[in-house]
């Protein structure tokens, strides 16, 4: 039977992923320190402690992969229309906003994915951590599982 100390073990390594927007990579080291601590002492919490490393470690890697597809696309559009060569100091320097570039239509929808995929990481975070309080195992959905 589980004690309310492992039930709350579990739930503050969830929670403590939201410790990023305080600390810079609070996400991996709030979980990584408190399972590395607390993992022998509870197959629930080591549990727990692999789930959310893992989920972070997988948010990082999808938010890489959008990044990476996604910033090319501003790019070539900021930079489409403008010559180089022919640059005369500020005072002739024009930029033409035109029609729209399909390109900035995948990046867009690409940025906009990216800004569901963080609300839907809020909301598993929560739903896990009430999970664990709850005594019960969870499975981030979408989670590459690194450690095993």
């Amino acid at each position: 039977m589980l004690s309310n100390h492992q039930k709350n073990i579990a739930t503050f390594i969830h929670l403590s992923t939201f410790s990023r927007f305080i600390i810079p990579f609070g996400n991996f080291i709030g979980p990584i320190i408190l399972w590395v601590t607390n993992k022998d002492k509870s197959e629930f919490i080591d549990d727990h402690g692999k789930q959310a490393i893992n989920f972070q470690i997988s948010i990082l890697l999808y938010a890489i992969i959008i990044g990476t597809l996604t910033i090319p696309f501003f790019i070539f559009k900021i930079f489409h229309g403008i010559d180089f060569i022919d640059f005369n100091g500020f005072h002739n320097f024009h930029i033409n906003i035109s029609k729209p570039s399909p390109l900035l239509y995948i990046g867009g929808v690409l940025g906009a994915f990216a800004i569901i995929a963080f609300i839907l990481e809020l909301i598993f975070i929560v739903i896990a951590s009430l999970k664990a309080r709850d005594g019960e195992y969870y499975r981030y959905p979408l989670t590459i599982n690194f450690l095993k």
